[in-house]
C-alpha cells in the first residue's frame, strides 16, 4: 500500500477517535450538569413552602372557627336569662 494512504488512514482514525472521546466527555459533563441542576432543589423548597402555607391556612381557619364558636356561646348566654 501507498505510505501516503496509510498515513491518511491513521490521521482519519485518530481524528474520529478524538471526536468520539470529546463527545463522551461532553455527554458526561452534561449529565453532571443535569444532576447538579437547581431544579430539584427549587422543587424541594417550593414543596416546603407549600406545606408551610397549608399549615398556616389550616391553623388560621381552626382559630377562626374556634372564635366563632366562642362568640356563639357568648351570645347564647346573653339570650338566656
Amino acid at each position: 500500500m501507498n505510505t501516503a494512504r496509510i498515513h491518511d488512514q491513521q490521521k482519519l482514525k485518530s481524528f474520529w477517535e478524538q471526536k468520539i472521546e470529546q463527545h463522551g466527555e461532553q455527554r458526561d459533563e452534561e449529565e453532571d450538569r443535569r444532576r447538579g441542576s437547581a431544579l430539584a432543589r427549587l422543587r424541594e423548597q417550593w414543596l416546603v413552602r407549600l406545606d408551610q402555607r397549608n399549615q398556616h391556612q389550616q391553623s388560621f381557619f381552626e382559630e377562626r372557627l374556634r372564635r366563632a364558636q366562642k362568640a356563639q356561646q357568648s351570645l347564647g348566654k346573653l339570650d338566656s336569662p
